[in-house]
């Protein structure tokens, strides 16, 4: 009688259970934001198409499937409708997943939750195109600034090189910043993250690492000691590099504090976007003066009705 009792109890429960998500995904429907994934979609493509304006030429829609499509012809899917880990994320992630949390802008204290890591995500179709196929194409693309190997492709390389030039000069006034810095550990290197079968992000030529620490890496130290080490960093120097379109690994819960990245993509939906998708127009905030800006704007509207 019990056994049977527990059972009815538990079949109620579930019907509760189902009934409140049920609710709860129309109270969304209902709210003001059921455009919420177009809207998203739409500034994810556009941060893209501006900072890969050189790569992309044009968003496609076949039946309920999105596509970013390259100058070179080649179609990178948006959202393939999957759930997935955050672990198959990092291996295939689409264009959805890699931009689907908001980087922050300005300083932080301490180590984020493990699992917020805004860039870590990246699609490795896009990177591809972009910067190269294999490690021969990537190599011809190479530029040594100081001992740091940067990709020239995409603007990356200049990027760098203003970093440094920002970075020397504050540092005449803070030699605090110029001491988190040198010696550099290193850009370009082609070689699969460890345990791993994806890429770096240094064989894309689009990393750098500073001067390490034994506090920088996740696998290294604890969030405690890595706290002390992101609070301690100069804000002017998280400030250079992300003026300059890179992220920083300090702002991951699976913290690499000495790594900067070049992800414009990733820069240009924190500065613009960020996670609000309730304005009526979705690319409110953005320079619509701005020709390039204003020409993609165009496109995602009419290829996305």
């Amino acid at each position: 009688m019990k056994k049977r009792y527990r059972i009815i109890s538990l079949f109620i429960l579930q019907l509760l259970f189902f009934n409140i998500k049920t609710y709860d995904a129309l109270s969304f429907e209902n709210s003001g934001n059921s455009n919420a994934y177009e809207v998203n979609m739409k500034r994810d493509l556009l941060s893209i198409m501006v900072s890969y304006k050189d790569y992309v030429s044009d968003v496609e829609k076949n039946g309920d499937k999105v596509y970013l499509v390259m100058k070179s012809g080649k179609k990178i899917l948006y959202d393939d409708m999957r759930s997935k880990s955050d672990d198959e994320k990092l291996e295939r992630g689409t264009l959805k997943d890699m931009m689907e949390q908001s980087y922050i802008l300005g300083p932080v204290k301490s180590v984020q939750p493990r699992n917020f890591n805004p860039g870590r995500i990246r699609s490795y179709q896009l990177m591809s195109e972009v910067y190269g196929k294999s490690e021969g194409e990537i190599q011809k693309q190479i530029e040594y600034i100081g001992n740091n190997g940067f990709s020239k492709n995409n603007g990356a390389a200049s990027a760098l090189k203003k970093v440094f030039k920002e970075i020397n000069s504050s540092s005449v006034s803070d030699g605090r910043i110029s001491a988190y810095v040198y010696p550099t550990s290193g850009g370009y290197n082609y070689r699969f993250v460890r345990g791993t079968g994806r890429l770096s992000a240094h064989a894309y030529g689009i990393a750098i690492d500073l001067k390490t620490n034994k506090n920088d890496y996740w696998k290294w130290s604890n969030p405690k000691e890595a706290s002390k080490r992101i609070a301690s960093y100069p804000e002017k120097l998280i400030e250079i590099f992300e003026s300059n379109n890179f992220i920083w690994g300090g702002k991951w819960g699976y913290f690499d504090i000495m790594h900067f990245e070049y992800r414009p993509e990733i820069i240009f939906k924190a500065k613009y976007f960020g996670d609000d998708c309730t304005d009526d127009v979705w690319y409110k905030g953005v320079n619509e003066e701005d020709e390039t800006v204003k020409k993609y704007i165009s496109i995602i509207d009419e290829k996305l009705k």
